[in-house]
C-alpha cells in the first residue's frame, strides 16, 4: 500500500497529528518551523499559523476550550482557534525545570482524561528524557525515565497496554496500564533493525494493531499485538514522523513527515500524507474531566 500527499505543508519537523471530531480537521505541529498546521478533508485544504513559541504536540480539551499544547520550553499552555484567530493562553504547568536542555516531544490523552507526555534531550545525546502522567487535576507523576528521544505514547483499544518508544535505541516498549494510571511490567515489544530506520510516532487501530512511523525508513508499518509485522505503507520521503486516524469514520490514516535532514530529491518531504488502510482508528483522547 502507498500513501499519497494531500498537502505540501513544507514542515521542517511535522509531528503530533491529532484528529478533531468537533472541527472535522486534522491538526499537527511543525516543531522546527514553529507552526500550527490544519488540514480539512472536506475542502482538501491546508492552513498554517505561526506560533510565538514552538509547540511539540496538541491534545484537545474535554471542556471544549480548544487544545492543550506542549511547548519546546517544557511548558503546557492552552491553545484556542476562534475562526482563523489563534490564541496561546498562559502557562498551566511546567515540567523539568531542573533540566533546561530537555524539551517535550510527544503526548496523548487516555480515556480517563489523563495526559501521557514524553520529554527528550534537545541535543539527542543524553538519556535525560522521561514519560509523565498528568492527571485531569493537574497532578504530575514521572511514570518512567531513561529516554534520549521519547516518542509516540499509544494505547491498546482496551486501555490496558501503553506503548512508548526510545527512538535512538530503536526500541518500542510495552507497559501494563492499571485503571489508576500505574504502569508496570515494562518490556521490549518491538526492536527495529538498522535497515528499518528509527521508530517515531505511532497509534493503535480498533483491532489492537500498532501503526508506527519510520524515521529514515520511508514507511509506516502495522504490527500485530504480538509485535510481528502485518503490513507496510510506503511513502516517497525518508523521514516519516507520526500517524493518526481521522476523517468522520476514523478510516483514514494521516501521516506527517519532515523536510529536516531529508535526502536530496524528495520534493514532498515535510508534506502531509494519507491512505485508506481498510481498518478504523480509536477515538482521540481528550485532556481533563468531561
Amino acid at each position: 500500500m502507498d500513501a499519497h500527499c494531500v498537502w505540501k505543508a513544507g514542515a521542517q519537523l511535522g509531528e503530533g497529528p491529532v484528529w478533531s471530531p468537533s472541527r472535522d480537521a486534522l491538526f499537527a505541529v511543525d516543531i522546527r518551523g514553529s507552526r500550527l498546521l490544519r488540514y480539512t478533508p472536506a475542502d482538501d485544504r491546508g492552513r498554517a499559523w505561526p506560533l510565538e513559541e514552538a509547540a511539540c504536540w496538541l491534545v484537545e480539551r474535554a471542556d471544549g476550550a480548544g487544545f492543550i499544547a506542549g511547548l519546546r520550553s517544557r511548558r503546557l499552555v492552552g491553545l484556542t482557534l476562534d475562526g482563523d484567530r489563534l490564541s496561546m493562553g498562559p502557562e498551566m504547568l511546567r515540567l523539568e525545570e531542573d533540566i533546561p536542555g530537555n524539551r517535550l516531544n510527544d503526548a496523548m490523552a487516555d480515556a480517563a482524561g489523563r495526559l501521557w507526555v514524553g520529554s527528550m534531550d534537545d541535543a539527542e545525546q543524553e538519556a535525560s528524557g522521561a514519560l509523565y502522567r498528568i492527571g485531569p487535576d493537574g497532578s504530575v507523576e514521572r511514570a518512567d525515565a531513561g529516554y534520549t528521544v521519547s516518542n509516540g505514547p499509544a494505547l491498546s483499544p482496551d486501555g490496558r497496554t501503553l506503548y512508548h518508544t526510545d527512538s535512538p535505541s530503536r526500541t518500542i516498549f510495552a507497559f501494563t496500564l492499571a485503571a489508576d494510571g500505574t504502569l508496570s511490567d515494562k518490556r521490549v515489544h518491538i526492536r527495529f533493525g538498522e535497515e528499518d530506520g528509527y521508530p517515531d510516532g505511532m497509534t493503535c487501530d480498533a483491532e489492537g494493531h500498532l501503526w508506527v512511523a519510520h524515521w529514515s525508513g520511508g514507511r509506516v508499518s502495522r504490527f500485530r499485538p504480538d509485535g510481528t509485522l502485518d503490513r507496510v505503507v510506503r511513502l516517497p520521503v525518508s523521514n516519516v514522523t507520526s500517524c493518526a486516524f481521522g476523517g468522520p469514520g476514523l478510516d483514514r490514516l494521516f501521516i506527517t513527515t519532515a523536510a529536516q535532514d531529508a535526502p536530496a530529491g524528495e520534493p514532498l518531504a515535510g508534506g502531509l500524507f494519507t491512505c485508506t488502510p481498510g481498518v478504523v482508528g480509536l477515538p482521540p483522547g481528550r485532556f481533563g474531566a468531561s
